[in-house]
């Protein structure tokens, strides 16, 4: 059996910070929810990995949006900016909801999920992002919904044609951090974990 290791509050701090953000993120009972009308902080592991499994549960508000974030590095402004992101979602009551590239479990901008498995708002759903060898997997609800490889020349072309062409670091970092999201929308996260991936 699979095991990975609890993320607990002291595993994150918020991003290009030392601590944990505790004016946007809320954290109870094994839950870290934003503050949705707080100060916009992504929180960022305080481990750094390259290859590895990730999991967790997590819900939106109606509307909402966050995400998950890998391979980070913190010498950008944003997050956004260098790591790679699973799509979390409102699909129903979220605009980026209607196009399949900014769905629910798509590599955000670039990759749409070849289905969708969303439970309704008010429940939670499970995340699992698997980093091996520059393979990518984005599994939704123990549905395979995204595969790519980090360095091959599909995924280079498809962010030649994005938004995302003008950021010359995007995708590039080896070793990285794990973010979860503040996009100013109620978000909730529980039983994030991990186990690292021998190389």
């Amino acid at each position: 059996m699979e095991v990975l290791a609890p993320l607990t509050r002291e595993s994150w701090r918020g991003y290009q910070r030392s601590v944990f953000p505790e004016e946007s993120w809320a954290y109870e009972d094994g839950v870290f929810r934003t503050v949705a009308e707080a100060e916009r902080v992504d929180l960022v592991s305080r481990q750094q990995y390259r290859d590895f499994v990730f999991e967790l549960e997590w819900r939106v508000a109606s509307g909402g949006n966050s995400g998950v974030l890998y391979r980070v590095s913190e010498t950008m402004p944003q997050a956004s900016e260098s790591g790679p992101e699973m799509q979390l979602l409102d699909d129903a009551n979220h605009p980026d909801g209607r196009t399949p590239e900014t769905s629910a479990g798509a590599l955000y901008g670039l990759i749409a999920p070849r289905q969708t498995v969303l439970q309704p708002v008010a429940y939670f759903n499970t995340a699992r992002v698997v980093v091996h060898d520059n393979h990518v997997q984005h599994w939704l609800n123990g549905v395979l919904v995204v595969g790519y490889d980090l360095h091959g020349a599909t995924l280079a072309a498809l962010i030649a044609r994005s938004k995302l062409r003008d950021l010359p670091g995007f995708a590039r970092v080896e070793c990285g951090h794990i973010v979860l999201q503040h996009h100013g929308d109620a978000v909730w996260f529980r039983h994030p974990r991990i186990r690292p991936l021998p190389d």
